[in-house]
């Protein structure tokens, strides 16, 4: 591995830096108290107007749909001299991040040509719909129905699709103005080949959003219902039955995206400074073997993590490939973050359950209540293992007997 910037990735981080130092402005610092939900989407949306003005946002996508056409070392280097700041971050990295380059890659030109410039300015906030309540890990699963209007080739019917169904942890739907859709179109087909991909506007009529209140307190994602819902068949993303294959671009920008710690997210540092300031009847929490340990191994996993995605980094610079390093890293940033914070409140005892706003416990408690939800999203850490275990170790594949099985035929769980 090569840890250091080559000259040409150097002067881009340096001009990186000056840039954000210019315009980052109150950003530099951690905000003096948490922004509301209207406040922060404002705020995204100023930010995303200001990278855009400076060619900050399509880095890595082609300049025909309005990219740089830069490498994704420029992306990266990018993304960690953001990540210093306190940007306000989150509400894009879906639509920019999984959903439009699905639809440039397969929509056609002159759908790319309506969707992408509004996307890359910040004027529409995209959401991915794909989990469903009985598919949350097996996408193929999913039973939204999308059923065509009519025989275009006979003139009868609209041509339209109408779509049936639900959708589940939908993030920012109910800030987004648009979202791809997976639906089954054949229900006779293998559950893997009957699936087609829609753009769908969320403001339609038959659109239905609905907050989950999650136990952190707050309302970060959505149930989303279908009820006859028309989309034109010019907004269908890629061809009829071809849904997964679709999918599979989302989902590789989706690994990407999921893969890294949290930015701002507590560390070793963090339960190191907790336990300096904490006596038991033992003596000082420092000074216990178990703390020390527990600290120890924290900070293993952290570094662990950062030298494997390291070793990305590296391949990326030369131009090639990165492997499964995504896939290891999430299972182990989830399941570290969560351990972590679970020591560090019952090192505090009864002082983690009342504090204070800004504080390391506070950090430690949205941390302990988020990391539950970061093992499901993007990948399970049952289906992550799956994927290092085949693709990295090399065992057998998973049993999949119902693979070339009429989904119509199918059983549901």
């Amino acid at each position: 591995m090569d840890f250091n910037d080559t000259p040409a990735e150097a002067e881009f981080r340096a001009t990186v830096k000056a840039w954000i130092a210019a315009n980052a402005g109150e950003y530099l610092q951690p905000p003096e108290k948490p922004w509301g939900l209207d406040d922060f989407v404002a705020r995204s949306k100023a930010w995303q107007r200001k990278k855009h003005a400076a060619g900050y946002v399509g880095i890595t996508w082609p300049k025909a749909v309005g990219g740089q056409g830069l490498t994704p070392m420029h992306q990266i280097i990018f993304g960690q001299e953001e990540s210093r700041t306190y940007v306000p971050s989150g509400l894009y990295s879906i639509g920019l991040g999984m959903c439009i380059p699905t639809v440039f890659t397969h929509g056609s030109p002159e759908i790319a040509a309506r969707y992408v410039p509004k996307a890359l300015v910040g004027d529409e906030v995209w959401c991915q719909l794909f989990s469903e309540p009985v598919a949350g890990s097996d996408l193929a699963g999913i039973r939204t129905r999308a059923v065509r209007d009519g025989d275009p080739g006979s003139g009868s019917g609209t041509g339209d699709w109408i779509i049936n169904g639900q959708k589940v942890w939908t993030s920012f739907a109910h800030k987004s103005d648009f979202g791809i859709v997976v639906c089954r179109t054949d229900f006779d087909a293998p559950k893997h080949k009957g699936l087609t991909m829609f753009i769908v506007d969320m403001k339609a009529p038959g659109v239905e959003v609905r907050g989950i209140k999650q136990m952190s307190g707050s309302s970060d994602f959505n149930e989303v219902f279908f009820t006859d819902v028309r989309v034109k068949d010019s907004h269908r993303l890629g061809a009829v039955g071809d849904g997964w294959k679709v999918a599979l671009t989302t989902l590789m920008h989706e690994r990407l995206a999921v893969g890294g710690k949290p930015r701002h997210a507590p560390g070793y540092q963090t339960l190191m400074t907790l336990a300096q300031g904490i006596d038991t009847e033992h003596g000082p929490a420092i000074a216990q073997a178990d703390v020390r340990r527990t600290i120890a191994d924290t900070y293993i996993a952290d570094e662990g993590i950062k030298l494997t995605q390291m070793r990305a980094l590296s391949a990326l610079s030369r131009g090639a490939m990165p492997g499964p390093e995504q896939s290891i890293s999430k299972v182990v940033v989830a399941k570290t973050m969560q351990d972590m914070a679970a020591f560090a409140l019952d090192l505090s005892e009864s002082a983690g359950l009342e504090v204070t706003p800004g504080s390391d416990l506070e950090k430690l408690q949205g941390s302990y209540l988020w990391s539950a939800g970061l093992r499901i999203a993007g990948g399970t850490d049952e289906i992550l293992r799956n994927i290092i275990a085949e693709r990295v170790l090399g065992l057998p594949g998973d049993l999949r007997p119902d693979k070339d099985t009429p989904f119509s035929e199918l059983k549901p769980l």
